[in-house]
């Protein structure tokens, strides 16, 4: 009896330490501003894949706000609409569960901060609408190995890149006229970068601790 006992307890045991199945989030978990079409918050305990839809209640989304995801660290993969114009600044900082974001063509403008200390992220496309990265964008995304940097863009913020320890490549496009100070400063991965002729201007300490 007492064996059977034992057997029926480790049984209930393993039924409750079993993974809980993460579900997908959804349009639930948002708040949405339709006089702006802006998305202004996410459910902080929100996990998994996120698609966010063209549309909330008939109502175009446009933009993302600032702090919207921000600390959002269970979210793993997220896409953004065509349509959707704007990211704000600190939009996704410190979701560091994140693995990968669809930006769409449509974007024109990227906040600073927005997705400072995404440690997750591995690679990360720019759409060539996109004519600046701002400060501290992508600072500290040290998992961050590639990226693409459009033809449209012709300028670099102060520390966008700094942190980024996993870069060990990057093309700045011709066209880029000004890198911002401490750019790039702590990417020690980095063995290969080309400046090109269109760049006037480069702030201090932009290339600080890069690899010698």
């Amino acid at each position: 009896m007492r064996r059977k006992i034992l057997v029926m307890i480790a049984a209930i045991a393993a039924v409750l330490i079993l993974p809980l199945a993460v579900s997908a989030a959804s349009v639930e978990d948002l708040e949405f501003n339709k006089e702006t079409g802006t998305i202004t918050y996410c459910n902080r305990k929100a996990a998994g894949e996120l698609v966010i839809p063209a549309e909330i209640d008939g109502v175009k989304v446009t933009s993302i706000g600032n702090y919207a995801f921000n600390g959002c660290d269970g979210l793993t993969s997220i896409d953004i609409p065509d349509g959707v114009t704007s990211i704000g600044y600190n939009t996704f900082a410190d979701c560091d569960g994140l693995t990968s974001i669809h930006i769409p063509d449509s974007m024109t403008s990227i906040g600073d901060c927005a997705f400072d200390g995404c440690t997750g992220l591995t690679n990360i496309d720019i759409p060539d609408s996109v004519t600046s990265i701002g400060i501290y964008t992508f600072y500290n995304c040290d998992g961050l190995t590639s990226i693409h940097i459009p033809d449209s863009v012709t300028s670099i913020g102060d520390c966008a890149f700094r942190g980024c320890t996993g870069l060990a490549s990057i093309d700045i496009p011709n066209g880029v006229t000004s890198i911002g100070g401490f750019a790039f400063a702590g990417c020690t991965g980095l063995t290969n970068i080309d400046i090109p002729d269109s760049v006037t201007s480069i702030g201090d300490c932009a290339f600080r601790a890069v690899q010698d």
